[in-house]
């Protein structure tokens, strides 16, 4: 089992990885026949995507590490891929994870300072979906996936299916795609990824889904584009810098210099777990303070 998970891996490596920057490319190229287009931008998404596949090819920890180790050893069973069942458990189990994950990627400070790297483009296209941010290890986004090791599935083929529900996801950035019926109440469309990835008030923190959008709708947070709102693409308070370290460590240096500017121990610790706008007091600004000057799931 573990060599045919190796095989996968090398599969969406060497295979997966390299079509979807071609893909990219061939989509910008096109665009930029058409229209202005940031090749910049661009460069700082394939930056983030090279770190960060080499990150996770050469740390072998992460924060999330004792959580999986402990869901491995309690697990209620051993699951395998032998049927539809277990098919289907994997992938409503993974889409219901992923939700709270990236509502949680958006709610909660700690989580938003990677996250945000990926909304930090200012104008959405395919090469924006490989920008991801460097410390998914570091914010231990995987705990948030542990009930599935727990429930008996192995760490490695939840990794795997976490990857394949972002390989989905890489289509739905591109704008160029209109919205497409029926399948716009079942599944997280390019419209409702539109929405999600716009600053507009009207638009904030909507359509969480990875591959579905139905925990949206059965959770309140879904949002659909409207005809009468256009889209205002990246942070709230605008990503200008084009320096890949500023697009990276922006967002953690504001948490920390809002930590330091704390007026006690418990506002200071507040400022990681509270949304992104919290402020002491109950105060929030109208601005997320997760980066400096910039900001962009």
């Amino acid at each position: 089992m573990n060599s045919q998970l190796d095989h996968i891996d090398a599969i969406l490596l060497f295979l997966v990885v390299p079509a979807i920057v071609l893909a990219s490319l061939i989509e910008a190229w096109v665009l930029s026949r058409r229209a202005r287009y940031d090749w910049r931008a661009s460069g700082i998404s394939f930056l983030d995507l090279v770190l960060r596949i080499t990150i996770n090819l050469t740390v072998p920890l992460a924060l999330s590490t004792p959580v999986t180790q402990w869901a491995v050893k309690h697990r209620l069973t051993t699951l395998q891929l032998d049927g539809w069942q277990t098919v289907l458990l994997l992938f409503l189990g993974q889409e219901f994870c992923y939700y709270w994950f990236h509502r949680a990627a958006h709610r909660v400070r700690w989580f938003w300072c990677n996250h945000s790297v990926h909304h930090s483009p200012n104008e959405l296209n395919l090469t924006a979906a490989v920008r991801i941010g460097l410390f998914g290890k570091l914010t231990g986004t995987f705990i948030f996936f542990a009930p599935l090791v727990w429930l008996g599935f192995e760490p490695r083929l939840v990794a795997q299916t976490l990857t394949l529900n972002l390989l989905y996801q890489f289509w739905i950035h591109a704008t160029w795609i209109p919205k497409l019926g029926w399948m716009e109440y079942v599944f997280n469309t390019p419209s409702a990824h539109r929405v999600h990835h716009a600053s507009n008030p009207q638009y904030l923190d909507a359509n969480y889904g990875g591959v579905l959008i139905i925990f949206d709708r059965l959770f309140g947070t879904y949002v659909a584009e409207r005809d009468d709102i256009p889209i205002r693409y990246g942070l709230v308070k605008p990503q200008r810098s084009y320096n890949p370290l500023r697009v990276e460590f922006d967002a953690w240096i504001e948490l920390g210099r809002d930590m330091l500017k704390a007026p006690n121990l418990k506002s200071a610790l507040l400022h990681v777990v509270m949304p992104p706008a919290w402020q002491p007091m109950g105060r929030s600004v109208p601005t997320p303070p997760s980066s400096i000057d910039t900001v962009r799931d």
